[in-house]
């Protein structure tokens, strides 16, 4: 079984690789961005990947990745992950949005541009309009199911994949540094209800992959498990994948103990709409 396993993945590795697509890099804001987060160096970006014309399937996905609204990781909750994407056919839009540095609008307004700079070209990048979706891991997570949670018009994605998610702003299971760097030390009930993804999911809000690992203790796993069971509550399509270890921040990386089954559940569920 084990030497099966380790055969699948030397596999999967090899598909990965060879569906890798150049990136193109474009400025998020051509002009100014809006709002100011006091840091005039802090430029939001897109890394677009695009999968060959023939396996195209007019899908595509902006990528949030995580870091507690302070630093991105930019590798393996980012980047690393187009070539996955690109070998089904789906587009990859990876985000390097602004810190807010207290201004909470600052990273909304970022993801929600990006998923409309995704709309605008998508007859050039052979997308559907209507199957474009929105990723994150951690903070990028809780960026990610508050665009799907909050946004309208061409900002709002038609399906959402959360990793290992900050959900909640409720001080008891938030993650501190997710909270602090968004909301500031002291926000207030209302502001911390508002920025819980958990407490806006209505019956509009799109389909989710939620995945995390019983022993992450960076994030407690009640953060997707109660998502999971308000998309539940509001005949919202969602699949919750709990596995038994890794603990935080995992991403694509192939140390991760689940990595094979992680990439066959995502696989699945993107093949199941």
């Amino acid at each position: 079984m084990k030497k099966r396993f380790k055969t699948l993945f030397v596999m999967l590795a090899a598909v990965l690789a060879a569906s890798a697509q150049k990136g193109m890099e474009f400025d998020l804001w051509p002009g100014k961005a809006p709002g100011n987060n006091g840091d005039p160096n802090d430029v939001a970006k897109v890394y677009v990947y695009l999968p060959d014309a023939k396996k195209a399937t007019g899908r595509a996905v902006v990528i949030c990745p995580g870091g507690a609204y302070t630093v991105l990781a930019m590798g393996h909750e980012g980047k690393d992950w187009a070539q996955f994407f690109n070998g089904q056919g789906i587009a990859a839009i990876v985000l390097k949005y602004r810190m807010p540095h207290g201004n909470r609008n600052i990273p909304v307004s970022d993801a929600e541009e990006a998923m409309r700079m995704v709309r605008r070209n998508a007859t050039a990048w052979h997308i559907d309009r209507n199957q474009v979706g929105i990723m994150g891991s951690s903070a990028g997570g809780h960026l990610a199911s508050t665009v799907a949670t909050k946004a309208k018009g061409d900002a709002a994605p038609n399906f959402q994949i959360l990793f290992y998610p900050v959900i909640t702003m409720d001080p008891s299971f938030t993650h501190k540094g997710s909270h602090d760097n968004l909301l500031g030390a002291n926000p207030g009930k209302k502001l911390e209800r508002l920025y819980s993804s958990d407490q806006q999911v209505t019956h509009t809000t799109p389909r989710a992959f939620i995945a995390l690992s019983d022993d992450d203790d960076v994030v407690l796993p009640a953060n997707g498990t109660n998502y999971y069971l308000e998309c539940y509550r509001h005949d919202v399509p969602a699949s919750l994948y709990v596995y038994p270890a890794g603990g935080h921040g995992w991403g694509i990386q192939q140390s991760f103990p689940y990595y094979i089954e992680m990439i066959l559940n995502l696989k699945a569920w993107l093949n199941s709409f």
